[in-house]
C-alpha cells in the first residue's frame, strides 16, 4: 500500500484555520431569556449546587462531570517527538479530545501540567479531579509515568488510565488472539519477544502476562533484559526470569515480536529465524522498526501490524481508549482494573471476526474480511462503541469496580448504538 505524506503546510493550515486549535466548548442548555439565565446563573444554579453539597454523587446528574474526561500531559514523551515540554504537547492533547468526542460522545478538556516533578504532578492531578468523571493521562515518559499512574488511581475514585501504556496493550492484546486464531496457537504457549522497555512495552508484557503468556523476552537499549543484569530498574526487573542470552537467541523460533521502540532495533534477519506463521508487531511510530513489505518479502507467512494508517492491522490506541473511557464512565467505575482490559481486548478481537458492515469496505475501497491483512477492526466501525464499551462496563460490575445496580446489559447496549447519532 502506498504512503500517504502530510504536508507541512496542509498540517499547519488544517490547526489554524478558520480558527485557531481543534475544540471550542458548547453549552447545552438555552440560554436566550431572562428566566434561562436566571436558571443557568443566579439564583437558580444555588439550588444543585446545594444538593452536591449534601450528597457529592448528585454532581452526576446536575452537572456535566459523567460525561467528562481529562487528557493531562506534562509533554515529557510525546508521539514520536520525544520530551518537547507541556505547552508544546497542546495540539497532541486537543487531538485526543477531539477523538473522544468523535467516537466515543465524551466530553474533553486538554490540561498541559508543566512540571516533571512526579509530586507536583499528582497533586495538580488530584487537585483538579473533581471536575471529572474520568482521567486519560497521556503522554508521559518512563519510568515516572508508572508511579503517576499508581498514585492517581490509589488516591481517586475514578477511571484514570495511562493511554500510552494500556491503550497500545489492549489494542495489540486483541490483534494476537486473532493471529493465534489464524496460525492454530494457544496464547499460554507463544514465546514472544518484546523490544522496548518504556511504558507501552511493560505494560504489554503485563497483560500479555496476565492473559497467559508464559514466556516473554525484554529487550532494551542495551540488550537483553535477564536475571544477571544489575542495572534494571524495579520495572524492567519483572521480566528478568531467566539467564543471559544474546538478541539472537532470544529471536530463534519466537512465535511473536513486538516493537515499541525506534527504527532498526530488529531486523529482517531477525524475524527469518522466527517459528512458521510469525507474527510481527513493528510499532514504533512514524518510523516502524521494519517495514510490513520487508517482513514480507523475507517471510510470506507473516501476519504484520504496524502504527500506521496506510498499512493492514493498525494497531490504534483509538480503538481502546474511547470505549473503554465511555464503560467505565457510564456505570462510574472507581478504577480501570486488568479484568476491564481483558475484556476490551477479547470484545474488540471478536468483533474482528464478524461480518464487516458495507460502509466500511466502501470507506477503506476494498473488501474485508478476518484474515491475515485484517485481525483487529477499523477505528470507523460504528459497533466499536457498542461491543467494547458493554464489555468494559460489564466487567467493572462483575470485579466489583462499579457497584452500580440493576444493569441492564441489553439496554446499554442500545443506548450506546444512539449516542453518536
Amino acid at each position: 500500500m502506498p504512503h500517504r505524506n502530510v504536508t507541512k503546510k496542509q498540517a499547519l493550515d488544517y490547526h489554524q484555520f478558520p480558527q485557531p486549535g481543534k475544540i471550542s466548548i458548547e453549552a447545552t442548555k438555552s440560554v436566550e431569556t431572562q428566566q434561562d439565565l436566571s436558571l443557568a446563573y443566579t439564583p437558580g444554579v444555588a439550588t444543585p449546587c446545594l444538593e452536591i453539597e449534601k450528597k457529592p454523587e448528585n454532581a452526576y446528574n446536575y452537572t456535566s462531570k459523567g460525561n467528562l474526561v481529562a487528557v493531562i500531559s506534562n509533554g515529557t514523551a510525546v508521539l514520536g517527538l520525544g520530551n518537547i515540554g507541556a505547552l508544546a504537547s497542546k495540539p497532541v492533547m486537543e487531538g485526543k479530545s477531539v477523538l473522544f468526542k468523535k467516537f466515543s460522545a465524551l466530553d474533553s478538556f486538554d490540561i498541559e501540567v508543566d512540571t516533571e516533578d512526579v509530586d507536583s504532578f499528582c497533586n495538580t492531578v488530584i487537585a483538579i479531579a473533581p471536575t471529572f468523571g474520568g482521567i486519560n493521562l497521556e503522554d508521559i515518559k518512563a519510568p515516572e509515568c508508572f508511579e503517576i499512574e499508581r498514585r492517581l488511581v490509589e488516591e481517586l475514585d475514578i477511571p484514570v488510565m495511562h493511554d500510552d501504556q494500556h491503550g497500545t496493550a489492549v489494542i495489540s492484546a486483541a490483534a494476537i488472539i486473532n493471529a493465534c486464531k489464524l496460525t492454530h496457537r494457544k496464547i499460554e504457549n507463544l514465546k514472544v519477544v518484546v523490544v522496548g522497555a518504556g511504558g507501552a512495552a511493560i505494560s504489554c508484557a503485563r497483560l500479555y502476562r496476565h492473559m497467559g503468556v508464559k514466556t516473554i523476552y525484554m529487550i532494551d537499549s542495551k540488550g537483553v533484559i535477564h536475571s544477571g543484569r544489575n542495572d534494571l530498574n524495579d520495572f524492567k526487573r519483572e521480566f528478568a526470569d531467566h539467564g543471559y542470552m544474546t538478541h539472537s537467541e532470544v529471536f530463534e523460533c519466537a512465535d511473536v515480536v513486538i516493537g515499541l521502540s525506534r527504527p532498526g532495533t530488529f531486523s529482517v534477519e531477525d524475524i527469518k529465524s522466527m517459528a512458521d506463521n510469525p507474527i510481527v508487531f513493528a510499532l514504533s511510530n512514524p518510523i516502524p522498526e521494519v517495514f510490513p513489505d520487508e517482513v514480507l518479502k523475507a517471510r510470506e507467512d507473516a501476519i504484520v501490524a504496524t502504527g500506521r494508517s496506510d498499512f493492514d492491522n493498525q494497531v490504534n490506541n483509538v480503538l481502546g481508549f474511547p470505549f473503554i473511557f465511555r464503560g467505565a464512565m457510564d456505570v462510574r467505575a472507581r478504577k480501570i482494573n486488568i479484568e476491564m482490559k481483558v475484556a476490551a481486548a477479547n470484545a474488540l478481537a471478536e468483533l474482528a471476526t464478524k461480518e464487516v458492515p458495507e460502509y466500511l469496505s466502501k470507506l477503506y475501497g476494498k473488501n474485508l474480511e478476518f484474515s491475515r491483512d485484517y485481525i483487529i477492526p477499523k477505528p470507523f466501525d460504528k459497533r466499536l462503541i457498542v461491543e467494547v464499551s458493554s464489555a468494559v462496563a460489564l466487567a467493572a460490575i462483575e470485579t466489583g469496580s462499579s457497584t452500580m445496580e440493576d444493569f441492564d446489559l441489553d439496554s446499554y447496549k442500545k443506548e450506546l448504538a444512539n449516542r453518536l447519532e
